[in-house]
């Protein structure tokens, strides 16, 4: 039985602007194209387009077969109506239709079946079509809501699996970069620990930043922090793979100078160019906790802040290159008296590379990070809410988020500021 798709009088035909508009994309309320594929050599869809209540112009293309409908489906086609008795297609359920959903992922469907095959109609929904038909139905009006309704719902239906692909994604980001950053090692020792970690990166959650903090069998607790030049996934990565080499190196005993030239040896292995090097700060303290060895390797020197005094920089001249520079360069590790109550905090230069205020050009620099925790250890800041502090003002200083990734570490003994 022909579809009696009535003719529409006094609209003229216009051709479709090819790209204008995809299966996808919104259509903002003007022309569809609907691409028939039906075997009907007397063409049943004769119209070259139809004229719905609401103005909508349906501009229709046919196809005898599915190779034909293959070379008509071009980026301005919205809609797709396969007959489900396509012939050619074997003994295979849903066959064309099937082979069609494969065809056009993106494009809504519609299936064109008898009223008296309900069954097989509401099967094709099932498989993904957005809607059927049924021929013995079917006008003029009836085919345009349908097509307009099957655009809509394939287009809610795109942005839903987006949306979920997105949320999916972003999990299952944040659970392998929550699992990169570390947990440290601190059983049996009196010291507290605190890490503030912001990357630069836009919605990551690892950057080229990393910290860690250990306590070896013999009571010394080890702490250092990195900066892998860069900010994309690759530093990340590398960041990930120095923080690790630098936990085994540690439990093997490894100190100072060695440590940090064979951490240079595993740097230029697993770097993808000779242009990538990284900063480093390490620190072993004693197990009385009085005293620590300091190496900085192009690292900014880390702060201590004693019980009942001001805030200050270690004074720390010996100062190694970065790790990847020189190929035969020597790290002296330097002795450093930190008393019986402190806290030493340790950080990277994204904490000081962000302006002094939104309109100055000046940079923050040490000096003023320095009077920056003064002001906060004043108001009785510490720990966790410090470091809080510190991260949230140094942003609000430069007037948005920070371009450089941000880690910041705090270590404090027998209930000094921290």
């Amino acid at each position: 039985m022909p579809v009696p798709v009535p003719r529409q009088r006094g609209v003229p035909v216009v051709e479709t602007d090819r790209g204008s508009t995809g299966a996808t994309g919104s259509s903002g309320g003007g022309d569809l194209t609907l691409l028939v594929i039906e075997d009907d050599p007397a063409g049943n869809f004769t119209v070259p387009q139809l004229l719905d209540a609401a103005g909508t112009r349906v501009r229709i293309r046919s196809a005898r077969n599915l190779t034909e409908a293959e070379r008509l489906l071009t980026d301005d086609v919205h809609c797709i109506l396969v007959d489900l008795a396509l012939p050619g297609h074997g003994e295979e359920e849903l066959a064309p239709l099937k082979h069609v959903l494969r065809l056009a992922p993106r494009h809504a469907v519609l299936a064109l079946t008898t009223s008296g095959d309900a069954e097989r109609a509401a099967e094709a929904v099932r498989v993904g079509a957005q809607d059927h038909l049924f021929r013995d139905e079917l006008d003029g009006r009836l085919l345009s809501r349908a097509i307009r309704y099957a655009v809509e719902r394939k287009r809610a239906d795109t942005a839903q699996v987006k949306l979920a692909e997105s949320r999916l994604r972003a999990q299952e980001n944040a659970r392998l970069e929550r699992g990169l950053l570390p947990t440290p090692l601190l059983q049996g020792s009196d010291l507290q620990f605190a890490a503030r970690y912001r990357p630069g990166r836009s919605r990551a959650l690892l950057g080229g930043d990393f910290y860690d903090t250990v306590r070896t069998a013999d009571g010394t607790v080890h702490a250092m922090i990195g900066d892998v030049c860069g900010h994309g996934p690759d530093e990340a990565a590398l960041g990930v793979e120095l923080r690790i080499a630098w936990r085994a190196l540690t439990f093997a005993g490894l100190c100072g100078d060695e440590l940090l030239s064979t951490l240079q040896q595993v740097l230029e292995h697993e770097r993808e160019s000779e242009e990538i090097f990284a900063t480093l700060c390490t620190v072993d303290i004693a197990p009385d906790g009085r005293r620590a060895g300091l190496c900085l390797a192009g690292h900014p020197t880390p702060l201590i802040a004693r019980h009942g005094r001001t805030a200050k920089l270690l004074p720390y001249d010996d100062n190694g290159p970065a790790l990847g520079l020189l190929p035969r360069a020597r790290w002296p590790r330097r002795q450093v008296e930190l008393g019986g109550a402190w806290s030493l905090m340790m950080y990277t230069d994204g904490l000081i590379e962000g302006r002094r205020g939104p309109d100055e050009k000046q940079r923050l620099g040490q000096d003023g990070m320095v009077e920056m925790i003064n002001r906060q250890l004043a108001a009785g800041l510490e720990g966790e809410a410090l470091l809080e502090a510190a991260v949230s003002e140094v942003r609000d200083l430069n007037g948005g988020e920070l371009t450089d990734d941000v880690a910041v570490l705090l270590l404090s003994r027998h209930g000094a500021r921290r």
